[in-house]
């Protein structure tokens, strides 16, 4: 009787390690990285985010993955949140109509901060400045904005140019991307092309025969969210400021644009 009660206490003793094993186990899996559940996301533990592939130096492509200023962005925010960066290409123009609906966690692709944008999705903090720039052939008579009215001004679909370009024509011809939009422009096609300042510069920096004809204004570039998922929205205005303290956002900027556009303009030398 002895013997059995000796045999019963350690076995008991050996479920009772065992059980606490499991437990120990279970909590370190759980405190092991961050897989996202405290955001809704496409998929736990990566950070899915669109871009359009087409708006060189922000997104490009090179090969099968998209790479530039955008998707260094994207990343470093993912980095920051523990997350793995998926990226998934997309016509500019269903980006944040892809973020409302789900399909994408953000949208990192150089959107301008609007009043319409806005009542589809919310937006983080500006990771960077620019400006609309009328672009026009060499030879052009158009100088300044004065004179583009009645004019056909190419702009890329789904872009705040188009608003902009409303104020001088109808005559609006909607192309996939700015390049694309450069491009026609210097092949002989449209009178002007209204687009992002950096964009333009790159373009002629190609060998694109356009030239810079004034700027429109300023505009706060921002990464977009969908609005019910205001957990995730705190965290990455909280990741872009790590970002901006550190120096590693311009040094990213330096890195695919050449100079550092993530200042206010107020706020450069």
């Amino acid at each position: 009787m002895r013997k059995l009660k000796i045999a019963l206490f350690f076995a008991l003793l050996m479920f009772f390690l065992a059980a606490c094993g499991s437990d120990s186990s279970n909590n370190d899996d759980s405190s092991s990285g961050n897989n996202g559940s405290e955001f809704d996301l496409v998929k736990d533990g990566k950070l899915t985010f669109a871009a359009s592939g087409e708006f060189k130096p922000f997104s490009y492509m090179e090969g099968q993955k998209m790479i530039g200023f955008d998707i260094a962005v994207a990343e470093a925010i993912a980095e920051k949140l523990g997350l793995e960066a998926v990226q998934q290409k997309a016509k500019f123009s269903g980006i944040v109509t892809g973020v409302k609906e789900g399909r994408y966690d953000i949208a990192v692709a150089s959107h301008t901060i609007t009043e319409d944008r806005l009542k589809e999705v919310n937006f983080s903090e500006p990771y960077y400045y620019s400006g609309p720039v009328i672009y026009t052939r060499p030879d052009s008579d158009i100088q300044s904005a004065d004179d583009l009215k009645g004019k056909e001004i190419s702009v890329s679909r789904g872009s705040t140019y188009i608003e902009m370009a409303q104020e001088y024509t109808d005559n609006i011809p909607e192309v996939d991307s700015d390049v694309v939009a450069l491009q026609s422009l210097a092949a002989g096609h449209h009178d002007a092309v209204i687009t992002d300042d950096i964009t333009g510069q790159t373009a002629i920096e190609n060998g694109l025969e356009v030239e810079n004809r004034g700027q429109l204004g300023v505009s706060e570039q921002a990464i977009a969210v969908a609005k019910d998922n205001e957990a995730l929205l705190k965290a990455i205005d909280e990741a872009l400021q790590e970002l901006k303290d550190s120096g590693e956002l311009a040094e990213l900027s330096i890195e695919w644009i050449g100079v550092d556009i993530t200042q206010e303009p107020d706020e450069m030398e």
